[in-house]
């Protein structure tokens, strides 16, 4: 589910960028606060698990 994009927040995102940021810098970056997004939508929508359950799941050690 993509979010909608606040034209003010993008501005705001390539000003905070140095000089010589490139492109591919840029779409890091948007990659990055997308991601971060929709992580904190699954947490508000109780779609995460915990830790542990995740460790147990794959065998690994708590």
């Amino acid at each position: 589910m993509a979010t909608v994009m606040q034209k003010e927040e993008a501005h705001k995102l390539v000003d905070r960028m140095p000089k010589s940021a490139t492109w591919d810098d840029l779409m890091h970056e948007i990659y990055v606060r997308e991601t971060i997004e929709r992580g904190l939508a699954d947490s508000r929508g109780n779609r995460t698990k915990c830790v542990k359950e995740v460790r147990a799941k794959y065998g690994l050690p708590e």
